[in-house]
């Protein structure tokens, strides 16, 4: 069985991710000026709102803290991604910038779930992975 310890720190981890996507898509909304697409972006923006809330709900009742903000991290992240897109407003570049960063997410994910992870925390895992994954293919349908 997983040590709590461990599995805190674990989702905590992708709970630190979930903040960098939200961080990240209010930076692709900003500057999407494809009406269509900014609806799209929204809609997984909420989704990655969702996921924080049920994470950190989850920590909470397994007994430990979520670590809830960007962290430095998150921060980098944010900066980097502000200077990758300059200011650009294309929508199929920030599409693909939107595309990279979530399958990084999907990324961290995966690693998270091979770890030392109880049942139902692996099934929570398990539930944000396919949520992030169509994320990623409602991404990819917008396409041109």
């Amino acid at each position: 069985m997983a040590d709590n310890k461990e599995v805190i720190q674990s989702l905590n981890q992708l709970l630190q991710g979930e903040y960098m996507a939200v961080e990240g898509f209010n930076t692709f909304i900003h500057r999407m000026e494809d009406e269509r697409a900014k609806k799209v972006f929204q809609e997984i923006q909420e989704q990655h709102r969702q996921n924080i809330k049920t994470l950190a709900n989850y920590i909470q009742n397994i007994g430990g803290r979520p670590h809830e903000n960007l962290g430095m991290k998150g921060k980098m992240a944010d900066i980097h991604t502000n200077m990758d897109l300059g200011f650009k407003t294309d929508t199929e570049e920030i599409l693909e910038k939107a595309i990279e960063a979530e399958t990084k997410g999907v990324n961290m994910a995966e690693k998270v779930l091979r770890g030392n992870l109880d049942d139902k925390s692996r099934d929570l895992v398990g539930e944000i992975l396919h949520k992030d994954r169509s994320s990623i293919n409602k991404l990819i349908s917008l396409k041109h």
